[in-house]
Formats: structure tokens, C-alpha cells, sequence
């Protein structure tokens, strides 16, 4: 009976609903209700104006999630964020004291600043076998270091290019800011790296388990170089794009994008152990957050219940879904 009665609850559900994972669909009802408690607070909050800008500031975080996706899906960790989107900003404004040779070849150069790092980061974890949140937390304080050197312990005189800035907080289509252009590009490769490619299942198969992988005939060491060069690549393109943003970079910069680029991927359904998630997930995470983080400021919150009740929703949904059994 209990098989019969099953069976018939799943026949009442959509057939395009029954694949949604739960997490992702709570994700979104979740937005929906910060959009609705937004608005009560403010009617500007449900504006087209406000939402766009919302949006803005969400793809820098979503340039971030998606290589933090990449390496959550092997099992992995990138600890290293915080100072490779910093370095990646003060390589790309550092670049053009070199004069228009330099202005053109900043924000290649910042990413390939960013890539090398997670390179570094990849072989280490995949060659050396040494745990990814050791060598990750130590290649930060490392890239910390170096940039604390380069400045002197000063923020960088280094101005963003025109381009950064164009990149930015420009507009290619008007009411689009190219930030979410760059993000929507991003995404659609990350989702058919993910579905349609040897890398994307590799990236599962390694997550659900890495010697069946390995069995199974896939370079299990090259694929995960190749997830923590992504990472360090689309960090370090978030922090060229924070720079022109903010048209200069600054130190520690990055820092308070560590936690919610986890928590984004987390809370959109891909399992913390690794093997299992949607890209879909990640964009829902980073767009409760952004907005998590909006509707604080805009109840007028001070900064200690702020941290209050953000620490408490991300701990509630990590238990939730952090942990859960792969199927």
C-alpha cells in the first residue's frame, strides 16, 4: 500500500516539477519570500532600478561560486579566495604603470595571475595528495603576504583601466549592466561544462568517489588541476571586476567573499562532500544571499544582528542540505 500510495503522490506532480532538487526549490521559495518581506520595509525594493543593481552586485559573487562549485564537486575546498580576487585586482591595476601596452594586457593578466595560483593550489592537492583546506589557507596567507610586500602595506596607487570599468559598471544593452552579462556568459559555459562534457561528469564522478573514478579510467589528478585553475581564474576575474567597480583595488578586498561563495553553492544544493549539485542551485545561493544581505541594510539592522541572523540562516541551511546522503 505504502509503494501504491507513493506511486500515486508522484503521479499528482508535474512531470517537469518532479525533477527539481528540494533544496533548489526551497532556495528559490526563500528568495521569493525576502522579495515580498523586502517590500515591506521599502517600495523600492521591488523596483526594476533596485533589482538590476541587486543583480550587479550579485555577479561578482557569482563569478566567485561558480569555480568554488567546480572544486566543492570533486570534495574539495578553495580557502584561497579571499586574497586571489585581491591579487588578481592589484595584478590587472598593477599592470597599467606599463603604459597602454600594459592598460591592454591588465585584465588577461590579473586572471592568468589568478589561474597560477590555482594551479599551484591543484597540483599540490592533486599530485602532493596534501588536504585542500591545508594548502588553500596556507597559499592565501602566502599570496597575503607577497601582496603586503608589493604595496608596502599600503593600499595600491594603481588606478582600474577603462576597460575594467567598462566591464564593470558599463552597459553593452541598455539596463543591463555588462557585470551580469559577464556573469550570464560565465554561467552558460559553467552549465555546459557540467551537463555536456567529459570534464563536467568527471567532476561527479570523482565527488561520489574518487578511486572508482580513477578505476574507471579518469585522470582524476588532471581534472582536479584543472577545476582549482578555474577557480583561481574566475576568482581573480571577480576581483578585475571589483576593481573596476570600485576603480582601484584595495587590500583585503576579497575578504568578505569567502563565506558566502561557500555558503551560495551550499545552499543551492551541491553537497558539501562533494559529488552531487545543479548550477541552477548555485544561482538561486548567490541570489539569496545578495539579497539576505539587502534586506539586513535595509531594515536598518545594526552590523552585530546583521552577522546574527546571516550566521544563523547559513548554519540552519547547512544543516539542512550540507550533509545529506547522496542518493
Amino acid at each position: 500500500m505504502s509503494e501504491d500510495a507513493s506511486a500515486m503522490r508522484q503521479s499528482m506532480i508535474p512531470a517537469r516539477l518532479r525533477g527539481i532538487d528540494p533544496a533548489v526549490a526551497i532556495a528559490f521559495g526563500c528568495i521569493i519570500l525576502l522579495l515580498l518581506g523586502g517590500s515591506l520595509y521599502s517600495r523600492n525594493f521591488l523596483s526594476p532600478d533596485y533589482l538590476l543593481q541587486q543583480l550587479k552586485v550579485a555577479s561578482f559573487l557569482g563569478v566567485i561560486a561558480t569555480g568554488m562549485m567546480m572544486v566543492i564537486l570533486l570534495g574539495q575546498i578553495d580557502l584561497s579566495v579571499p586574497w586571489v580576487v585581491t591579487a588578481g585586482a592589484m595584478m590587472a591595476c598593477a599592470a597599467t604603470a606599463y603604459g597602454s601596452a600594459g592598460s591592454a594586457f591588465a585584465i588577461p593578466f590579473g586572471i592568468l595571475c589568478g589561474a597560477a595560483i590555482g594551479a599551484f593550489n591543484g597540483a599540490a592537492v592533486a599530485y602532493l595528495r596534501i588536504p585542500s583546506m591545508i594548502i588553500t589557507l596556507a597559499t592565501n596567507a602566502v599570496v597575503q603576504g607577497l601582496m603586503v610586500v608589493y604595496t608596502g602595506g599600503f593600499s595600491p596607487q594603481d588606478s582600474a583601466t577603462a576597460a575594467m570599468r567598462f566591464i564593470a559598471t558599463g552597459y553593452i544593452i541598455p539596463a543591463v549592466p555588462n557585470g551580469v552579462l559577464v556573469w550570464l556568459v560565465i554561467g552558460v559555459l559553467a552549465i555546459f561544462l557540467l551537463t555536456r562534457t567529459t570534464f563536467g561528469r568527471s567532476l561527479y564522478a570523482i565527488g561520489n568517489r574518487e578511486r572508482a573514478a580513477y578505476l574507471s579510467g579518469i585522470d582524476t589528478r588532471r581534472i582536479t588541476l584543472l577545476a582549482f585553475v578555474i577557480s583561481g581564474a574566475l576568482s581573480a576575474l571577480a576581483g578585475v571586476l571589483l576593481a573596476g567597480y570600485a576603480s582601484k583595488a584595495s587590500q583585503s578586498m576579497g575578504d568578505a567573499y569567502l563565506l558566502p561563495s561557500i555558503a551560495a553553492v551550499v545552499l543551492g544544493g551541491t553537497h558539501v562532500l562533494g559529488g552531487k549539485g545543479s548550477y541552477l542551485g548555485t544561482i538561486a545561493g548567490v541570489i539569496l544571499i545578495t539579497l539576505l544581505q539587502s534586506i539586513l541594510s535595509v531594515m536598518q539592522i545594526e552590523e552585530a544582528g546583521r552577522q546574527l541572523i546571516y550566521g544563523t540562516v547559513i548554519v540552519f541551511m547547512l544543516l539542512l542540505y550540507g550533509r545529506q546522503k547522496l542518493e
